[in-house]
């Protein structure tokens, strides 16, 4: 049996590089650029809630960071999360965040294949990840899949509106409708 394998079109170097002259904004699937759709209004919304919610919730010396901080998955690929939380120190030059605790990928139509198969098996792949969050664009719901306390053993768990997202390994909590305010999920 034969098997072909993928030859990278380009190096994460020269990823970055390329990247910094481009008007639109793109992934790098470790072997080539992948373009990041635009997305609608509630997504970007949510977005901004996530990050207000992380931010007033946040302890000292962690961090959340938007969908412009780069995270190393496998290899050389490299994704931009819709927000993150780091509590480890890094220059702020830097184009990787180091450290990632969790990550928050806002599904859109057309991302939902790649935010549920190929992005979770790559941050499973990286060690200080320890929750992992998609948050629904049709629904006021979330998946959070977690490995609490270092366990290499992911769960999985539904959340709807009604309940509450715990992150103990960051101290935080917030209600899951929160994530979904002032758009047009929050009523319903």
């Amino acid at each position: 049996m034969t098997i072909a394998l993928r030859k990278p079109l380009m190096s994460r170097e020269a990823f970055f590089d390329w990247a910094d002259s481009q008007d639109a904004p793109y992934e790098f699937d470790g072997f080539q650029p992948v373009a990041m759709t635009g997305g609608t209004i509630r997504h970007n919304l949510i977005i901004k809630n996530i990050t207000r919610a992380l931010d007033s919730r946040l302890p000292g010396g962690c961090r959340s960071l938007g969908p412009e901080a780069g995270i190393r998955t496998i290899g050389d690929a490299v994704r931009y999360a819709d927000a993150l939380v780091t509590c480890a120190q890094f220059d702020d030059t830097a184009r990787e965040v180091p450290g990632a605790v969790v990550v928050f990928e806002v599904l859109s139509p057309s991302s939902g294949h790649t935010d549920r198969i190929v992005k979770l098996r790559e941050y499973r792949a990286v060690p200080s990840i320890r929750y992992y969050v998609i948050v629904e664009h049709a629904s006021a719901a979330m998946t959070l899949h977690a490995r609490p306390g270092g366990n290499t053993d992911w769960t999985a768990t539904a959340l709807t509106a009604e309940d509450t997202l715990s992150l103990p390994e960051i101290g935080i909590e917030i209600p899951v409708a929160e994530f979904f305010v002032g758009t047009s999920l929050a009523d319903g």
